[in-house]
């Protein structure tokens, strides 16, 4: 507005209702903890923006994400941005590299707080804006309430050892998700985690952390280039774990070289060499 820049508004409610949405809420029902951004961005968001901006004549589409795109191995790839704290390689690695030619990442070489200054000298009042740290349609809503207002019933459930037996009660498998230690409301003489969940029988598996771990993961989705080995990222905020990939008919298996700990079906397992996203794909299965 400051610049007199028009802006235009394209409205895609329905369409990511569809899309992104509605998967979303049957991903929790059966069991998974899918991650929309992910798929937002892959499928759905930069597919609609690059049409408009195909249509409106422009060479390319800039957003202000935190990646880069470079020339690796014969082809451009994504990579991570300049600033770790920040890169958004991992939300953004379902994008076809064949497209990558038509987007910009303007800031993917500077950090966020060089981002912030720059805003400041320029007077947008977006240089103090705090962080989003959620889905965008959840609106500041906890996603347990979203999913109950979208038609997950709220059902008492067993909360159950690895043995069998009953520790605890809860109101809807699809509360929990691997890893999570926080709110099981089990009282046991040692810390326990979520392992999995059952929808069939609406059961949440407990047990200490060592049932979390796991060597060899599933995914779906595709190598953007032949690669034996990697850097597996396996959630947003967890490190990459080297391993062996192996590519299969349907997306690749990856054989960590150490356990990786909290790997959830739905979430997105994205492939590194260095700093380049070489595969990516959605977790399907994943086993110790």
């Amino acid at each position: 507005h400051a610049l007199g820049v028009p802006h235009v508004t394209i409205d895609a409610r329905q369409e990511f209702l569809r899309a992104i949405v509605e998967p979303f809420v049957r991903g929790y029902g059966r069991g998974e903890t899918p991650n929309p951004c992910i798929s937002c961005n892959g499928f759905f968001r930069f597919g609609r923006l690059l049409a408009f901006a195909r249509d409106a004549g422009a060479a390319r589409l800039a957003t202000g994400h935190y990646a880069r795109v470079v020339r690796h191995r014969g082809r451009l790839l994504l990579a991570r941005g300049l600033d770790a704290a920040k890169d958004q390689s991992y939300m953004l690695a379902r994008l076809d590299p064949r497209v990558l030619d038509r987007i910009w990442f303007p800031l993917g070489g500077q950090t966020k707080e060089e981002t912030r200054a720059e805003a400041a000298r320029a007077g947008l009042a977006a240089a103090g804006r705090t962080e989003s740290q959620e889905a965008c349609f959840l609106g500041g809503a906890d996603y347990r309430t979203f999913l109950e207002r979208r038609g997950l019933v709220a059902s008492r459930g067993e909360i159950v050892d690895e043995e069998g037996v009953v520790v605890g009660s809860h109101d809807g498998h699809w509360g929990f998700t691997p890893g999570q230690r926080k709110g099981l409301g089990v009282a046991t003489g040692a810390p326990v985690y979520a392992l999995k969940t059952l929808p069939r029988s609406n059961r949440v598996v407990v047990g200490p952390r060592e049932g979390l771990a796991r060597r060899s993961v599933r995914a779906d989705g595709r190598l953007f280039v032949d690669v034996d080995r990697a850097d597996v990222k396996l959630r947003y905020r967890s490190p990459a774990v080297p391993g062996q990939v192996e590519q299969l008919s349907r997306g690749f298996r990856v054989l960590l070289d150490e356990p990786a700990y909290g790997v959830a079906t739905g979430q997105a397992a994205v492939l590194y060499e260095g700093d380049v996203v070489v595969g990516a794909g959605r977790v399907t299965s994943s086993r110790r």
